[in-house]
């Protein structure tokens, strides 16, 4: 276990298909790009394969995560502490904000948007029909829409709030100097998620996924925020049917599965967050 980020993790967490293995450290979006040194090198040059610098309960994160899991790609993921002060990390990334890839041969990936169009124009072509981002323009462009609206304000009204109130400012009370959980903030974000689970909703009873037919990033960006909710028993699963059977589609998906077994240190998950069938 990662003491400085918070995240126990059991030995499922390891891919069969993406071995991913923590590791500690963190940025600190705060503070400005300190000089390129020795130590950074060592973080542009993995030896053996991919790095993923992440938090395991970062939504962002976590989509990223579950886009390697569809493409069976390797990668190492090392935990940091979203709230850190690592410099050797900010030297790869100014703007300290996670996730970050790094490939085997130094090459910089920042931010769940530009890791998702990267891994597309790198290794999607391997999924043929089921590419996660598809081939057809008007089809991009909703799957970039659905993206963003998950990415952007689903955790703006939503994970946002609920990781804030109710992990990081325990986990992370350096973050927050004295600041208490706020009751107004996590009413909202349970009044916000209402309505977006009436958009799933709304969208999967035209189509077989999100943005189609097919599997595409617009569900894997969904999941990853849902599912951080989740884990504090916090989506009214019961008051949208359509909602939940989408998310029980995603939720079975063998790229899915790590995710269900890692826990917040001294916070333990709903009752149903790992159970496959609720």
């Amino acid at each position: 276990m990662d003491e400085s980020a918070g995240v126990e993790r059991g030995q499922g967490v390891l891919y069969s298909h993406a071995a991913l293995r923590a590791s500690t450290g963190h940025p600190d979006h705060r503070v400005g790009p300190p000089a390129f040194h020795s130590q950074t090198q060592a973080l542009l040059s993995p030896d053996i394969m991919p790095a993923l610098h992440q938090f395991s309960f970062c939504p962002h994160s976590r989509f990223v995560r579950l886009i390697m899991g569809e493409l069976a790609m390797e990668a190492e993921a090392i935990e940091r502490n979203p709230f850190g002060r690592e410099r050797e990390f900010l030297a790869i990334n100014p703007a300290g904000a996670l996730p970050v890839l790094v490939e085997h041969d130094g090459q910089v990936v920042p931010g769940p948007d530009i890791i998702a169009e990267y891994l597309d124009e790198t290794r999607g072509l391997v999924l043929g029909e089921r590419r996660l981002l598809p081939e057809n323009p008007s089809a991009r462009v909703e799957t970039r829409r659905l993206t963003q609206w998950f990415n952007v304000k689903f955790f703006h009204e939503v994970s946002e709030l609920v990781l804030n109130e109710k992990a990081y400012k325990r986990l992370f009370p350096e973050a927050f100097p004295g600041d208490a959980p706020n009751t107004n903030a996590i009413r909202a974000a349970g009044a916000n998620i209402r309505y977006h689970l009436s958009y799933v909703s709304h969208l999967v009873a035209r189509r077989n996924w999100l943005a189609g037919e097919t599997l595409s990033y617009a569900d894997l960006a969904a999941a990853a925020h849902f599912s951080v909710v989740d884990y504090f028993g916090d989506v009214p699963w019961d008051a949208n049917e359509a909602a939940k059977n989408w998310y029980a589609r995603i939720k079975s998906r063998p790229a899915f599965r790590p995710l269900l077994v890692e826990r917040l240190k001294g916070i333990p998950p709903a009752a149903h967050y790992n159970n496959l069938d609720f």
